[in-house]
């Protein structure tokens, strides 16, 4: 179940507040992207990470690798304008066969066993994604005015990593430049080709950090985690 990984970290966080990169910012006096990078690190089924970068961020994210001991980033590449230009840079560096997941590196807490369950899909199928249920009432509104109730039995909320055949991925992202098109995720850009994509069922503590609310859940996750042993 061999793999590879893009994290587009290129973004600057601006919702976080920071006033720089927030993957900087630490939890537990250490950085967001170090528990993100640990995760795949320590992963045999890992075979090299892809990250994707801005260069002014170049310097800082080599000495944290350094630092941290992080063996396994086998690329450094520069982000683009937007998140999916950042990805597409980094499918581009990536191995021409196999699987190759894509991930938010801030986010810290996927597990191993869900990563897995991906790469397992993404062999059989060609795409897969982690999500979870909508444990909420979705309304659809114009300009604030409730126009429908969403039937939320079907709907799930979508999370990070996406699994894809990497020969898949590439497809779809030349096709989207082709198409001039930006979509909300690298499954969307699959979709479009047509392809099926098949969910996993992920866990809510897989969350992204992108208020500086998300750190106070993320700093209660870790703890219950040391607690759960």
């Amino acid at each position: 179940m061999a793999y590879q990984v893009i994290i587009p970290a290129a973004g600057q966080g601006k919702r976080m507040g920071a006033g720089r990169n927030k993957l900087f910012l630490t939890l537990e006096e250490i950085p967001i992207l170090i528990h993100t990078l640990r995760v795949f690190d320590e992963d045999e089924e890992c075979k090299g990470i892809i990250l994707s970068i801005h260069q002014d961020d170049e310097k800082p994210f080599k000495e944290l690798l350094k630092e941290y001991r992080i063996q396994k980033v086998t690329k450094l590449v520069h982000g683009g304008k937007e998140r999916q230009d950042s990805v597409y840079n980094g499918v581009k560096a990536a191995q021409a066969d196999g699987v190759v997941l894509v991930h938010d590196a801030a986010r810290p807490f996927v597990r191993q066993e869900t990563i897995h369950q991906l790469v397992q899909a993404a062999q059989n199928v060609g795409a897969a994604i982690v999500a979870v249920p909508v444990k909420d009432t979705i309304k659809k509104a114009e300009q604030q005015v409730v126009s429908e109730t969403i039937e939320r039995s079907s709907l799930w909320a979508v999370q990070t990593p996406q699994a894809f055949r990497i020969s898949i991925l590439r497809d779809a992202h030349e096709k989207a430049v082709e198409d001039q098109f930006t979509g909300t995720d690298d499954a969307s850009l699959v979709e479009r080709l047509p392809h099926k994509v098949v969910i996993i069922e992920g866990d809510y503590d897989n969350i992204k950090l992108t208020t500086p609310e998300d750190v106070y859940f993320a700093e209660a996750i870790l703890k219950k985690r040391k607690q759960l042993g």
